[in-house]
């Protein structure tokens, strides 16, 4: 019965890579755009400080993972982003994810990791790119 839930994977992949890059996209808004709101991020950081290159990394990296366009080496950068925000961030903070606000981080670190190697699934430029080029090859 659940195994032809399967045939679904490319799609429930590509909404698991979509929802992370728009949560992504979010925290780079929230620090250069001060939207949505944040008491900690009331104006825009210094571009080479180390939140302004976090906001960069959210923004482009969160981009390029929603419309799904070098998504495996996108991925793989914000995995580690995501781990070292997590070791930076959060880890002084206390050893529990959950006291240390960092199970997010935690959570994301390792969704960016499964994207890595399985790629982004269905509705990606990247499987557009592919389509196209296995068509072109068809062709000559």
């Amino acid at each position: 019965m659940f195994d032809r839930l399967s045939t679904w994977s490319p799609q429930a992949r590509a909404l698991l890579r979509i929802v992370a890059a728009l949560l992504t996209i979010q925290h780079g808004t929230q620090k250069y755009f001060a939207f949505p709101a944040s008491e900690w991020f009331p104006e825009a950081p210094e571009v080479l400080s180390l939140m302004g290159v976090a906001g960069l990394i959210e923004l482009v990296g969160g981009v390029l993972v929603l419309i799904g366009l070098f998504t495996r080496p996108a991925a793989f950068i914000l995995s580690g982003f995501m781990a070292s925000a997590y070791f930076l961030g959060h880890m002084p903070q206390g050893f529990f994810p959950a006291n240390n606000m960092g199970d997010a981080a935690i959570l994301f670190c390792f969704v960016f990791f499964y994207l890595l190697f399985a790629g982004p699934g269905a509705w990606s430029v990247d499987g557009l790119v592919a389509k196209g080029g296995a068509l072109a090859q068809r062709a000559a």
